[in-house]
């Protein structure tokens, strides 16, 4: 009985290790909304930490988190009047990670609900996705 009992709790165990890895990521990028800042680690690491902007008044950032669904160099929103969107990193439907030319908003909430970066950190961010893969990727938005 003992043997059967310790027998299941290492099957337990190994599984749940494999869950876990299956779960983690090289690469997270962490959105604060609250402090309007992204923290992006690899391997665990912190390597950058740079000001967004999210939602403003009267729009929505959604929180949770994701894999990058995917990536362009530039994008223009059809939704918003063909605004660029360099560097995007489309993560939730129409919601991405992008550069903006509005870096004076940087910090507070200015957007309709992506998040912006300074357009060269955007690049950054852009170029380390393709390096780990979009399933090495994880978007984290909290409050």
């Amino acid at each position: 009985m003992k043997k059967s009992i310790l027998m299941a709790m290492a099957v337990a165990a190994t599984l749940a290790a494999t869950t876990l890895q299956g779960w983690s990521a090289s690469l997270v990028a962490r959105i604060d909304v609250s402090s309007q800042t992204m923290t992006v680690s690899k391997n665990g690491r912190v390597i950058h930490r740079w000001k967004v902007s999210t939602a403003r008044p009267g729009y929505w950032t959604p929180r949770g988190t994701w894999s990058p669904k995917r990536l362009h160099r530039m994008w223009y929103s059809r939704k918003y009047d063909m605004s660029p969107m360099p560097y995007s990193v489309f993560y939730n439907g129409g919601y991405a990670i992008h550069g903006t030319n509005y870096v004076k908003s940087l910090g507070r909430p200015a957007s309709h609900g992506c998040i912006r970066l300074q357009t060269g950190n955007a690049a950054t961010f852009y170029s380390l996705v393709q390096q780990v893969g979009r399933s090495n990727t994880r978007i984290t938005v909290v409050n």
